[in-house]
Parts: C-alpha cells; structure tokens; sequence
C-alpha cells in the first residue's frame, strides 16, 4: 500500500498546469517515473495509446500533443528534443499499452483510471451518478470544504481543531461529538466517520461546513470561543431547518455498508487483477 501511495504521489508530483489551469505531463517526466531508459521504446508505447484513443473515436491531438524543446547537451551547446503534452486520459492510455511486467506500470495503469473516473464523475449530470459516486463526490467537496474551513478557523484564533470541529457536529447532530457519531456507527478506532457517510448526510455536512466559514469571514470573528460557538450555531440551525421541512435527521440516516476507503480499494484490487 505504502508504495502505491508513493508512485502516486510520483505522478501528481510531476503534473504540470497551463495559463488556463488546464493539467498535462510531459511524456519525458512520465517515462523516468515508469521506469523506461530508452526514449525510442517509450515512444512506441505513446503510438500504440495514441492508435487505442483514435481506435475508440477520441480526438488524439486533443489528448496528445507534440511539443519541442530546447535541451543543454554539453558546452553551452543546444539542441531541439521532441516531447508530448499529455492529458490524464492520455497517460492512463500509455499505462495500458506499457510493459505489464514492470510493477510500476500496473500501479500507473490503476492511478490514472481511477483519477480518470473521477474526472468523469465531475463532468457527468449529479442525477446520473449512483449512491456510491455521490458519496465520492460529496467526500471531495467536503475535504476541500473542510480544508478552506480550517484556514479560515485558523485566522479566527482556533487553535484545538478538533475542539473546534466537535461544536459544529453538536450543533448538527443533537450534542453528538465526533467520538459518539463514529460510535453509533459502529465504526473501528480513528476510521472517518465523513467516508462512512451516504451522500444526503454528507451534504448535510458540507452545508454546515461552508456555511460556517462564511459567517466566520462575514463577522470577521477573531477568538476561538466565538469561532466555536459559531460552528454550534450553524450546525444546529441547519438541524432545525431539516426538522422545519420535514427531513430526516443526520443521526437517523443509514449507515452504508462499506466505506469509501473500502469501496476504493476494492476498485483498485480489480483494476490490479484485470
């Protein structure tokens, strides 16, 4: 696992970003991360991707594009090396068309089909997704949510985040702490209690999340009682909204079976296998 971790934190290492925020690999990077000495042979497996993409009646210059850049090759001299902006599809496709022997190459081929799908989820109609893809969904906002939210804290004067966490959650779920919702779930020691979570819940959270960091800002709070009491505040009024309409409470909404850590490893288990 830890090495998986590693090769994928390899290949986000060398993700680049255009003027439009737009991400692309260089195909010269991506080769030293999968471990492929030889430029020539490389580049024989980036014609065989570029072959399965227009094969499947995708646009190859959208997903690979040749690109020449100036290289040092001793005594100030330079010289023109041809290279390719890729796209993720692109280099999922590589994956797929890489040596399987190499150990590596199965780690890729799992990393970009996955970070692949999920580019697909975003771009998809929300209605069309299944449970398990909107819990996926609304986990990666709620990270990115939370993440913002602890900045935002942070310049409020929070120090115990943890502290400051368990209020909004009081606030949510009737005096429930984190400690106590991962207890009713029935969840094992420090397992997240948000990857155990069906989608309505999550965006029960979110909600709370957000809602809070902006009322933070809006009132430019400065000390961590306030910050905390805040967080109460707007967790227990979005409690009493979803009571006012009618909605199930979050302590009352189900558990789904498996977390999403489980249902992530399974998806790469399978990908590994195929």
């Amino acid at each position: 696992m830890n090495e998986v971790k590693g090769t994928s934190a390899t290949f986000e290492d060398i993700r680049h970003l255009d003027s439009y925020k737009q991400e692309f690999w260089y195909a010269r990077e991506l080769q030293t991360v999968l471990k492929y000495k030889e430029w020539r042979k490389f580049e024989n497996v980036i014609i065989k991707a570029k072959t399965t993409c227009q094969n499947s009646g995708i646009v190859v210059s959208d997903h690979f594009v040749e690109v020449d850049k100036m290289v040092n090759i001793g005594s100030g001299a330079r010289r023109k090396q041809r290279d390719y902006k890729l796209t993720r599809y692109a280099c999922y496709l590589i994956a797929q068309n890489g040596d399987s022997r190499k150990p590596v190459i199965a780690l890729a081929q799992t990393y970009f089909a996955i970070q692949t799908r999920k580019q697909e989820i975003k771009e998809q109609d929300y209605s069309e997704l299944t449970e398990d893809e909107r819990r996926f969904y609304q986990r990666s906002l709620t990270k990115k949510g939370n993440s913002s939210l602890n900045q935002t804290a942070k310049k409020a004067g929070v120090k115990n985040y943890d502290r400051f966490h368990n209020y909004g959650y009081k606030g949510l779920y009737n005096g429930e702490t984190a400690d106590d919702i991962a207890k009713r779930k029935k969840l094992r020691y420090r397992e997240d209690i948000l990857d155990n979570m069906g989608s309505d819940e999550l965006i029960a959270n979110l909600f709370r999340i957000s809602q809070t960091e902006q009322k933070l800002k809006r009132e430019n709070i400065k000390n961590e009682k306030d910050a905390n009491k805040t967080h109460y505040e707007v967790g227990s009024k979005i409690r009493n909204t979803i009571k006012e309409l009618g909605g199930t409470m979050p302590e009352e909404l189900s558990t789904p079976k498996k977390s999403l850590k489980e249902l992530e490893r399974e998806k790469k288990n399978n990908l590994i296998k195929k």
